[in-house]
């Protein structure tokens, strides 16, 4: 899955991600008891295994803790943010990192195949496929398969996705679009902070 601009694999600056979750859990992060966040290991995750951001958007991440409220997943919302450098990043607004992601979906599909085992299944309304069991076995299968051929593992995972009701009649903005980040490698998280709300 090499490409010949690997060498802009590599983001040049720092990134600002927020993380919606319980506020014991950021309270213990931001007074160092606890040192960072967990990695997911959903089988639905959206871009696999690992910590999630939104980037650049707390309101996004508030969004989230309170939906999970809802669900009775946490008690009292709380937006945590991080400052991250990406690294090596998996960047699915570049075309060679698309390109991969398709290239590691034949692959799991003909491994499944062999195996003689059904591959998983997105599922949910388009475009937002909440359940994405899918498109995480993809990326896993993706840095499993670098893993077997010693290709350099990837940091961090940063993606586009469409989400929510159009804007208005006809439109192309969706209400919840956003930039997701995953970050695989703990060393890309460079500190933790409280955002400031004015």
């Amino acid at each position: 899955m090499k490409n010949g601009w690997s060498a802009y694999e590599y983001q040049p600056s720092f990134v600002l991600g927020f993380h919606g979750c319980e506020e014991a859990v950021g309270k213990a992060i931001l007074s160092g008891e606890e040192p960072h966040l967990k990695p997911s290991e959903e089988k639905y995750d959206w871009l696999g295994h690992g910590i999630y951001f939104w980037e650049g958007n707390p309101s996004r991440a508030l969004a989230w803790a309170n939906h999970r409220k809802a669900a009775g997943k946490i008690t009292t919302p709380f937006v945590l943010g991080a400052i991250i450098d990406l690294k090596h990043c998996l960047d699915l607004f570049d075309h060679d990192g698309l390109a991969q992601v398709k290239s590691a979906h034949s692959e799991l599909k003909r491994t499944m195949r062999l195996l003689n085992e059904p591959l998983p299944l997105n599922v949910g309304s388009t475009p937002d496929k909440l359940g994405r069991k899918l498109d995480c076995a993809v990326m896993n299968f993706l840095h499993f398969y670098r893993e077997d051929r010693k290709e350099e593992p990837y940091d961090s995972i940063r993606g586009p996705f469409l989400e929510g009701k159009r804007l208005y009649a006809h439109a192309g903005f969706r209400s919840e679009n956003h930039i997701q980040l995953c970050v695989r490698k703990i060393d890309c998280i460079k500190g933790y902070f409280r955002p400031i709300q004015l």
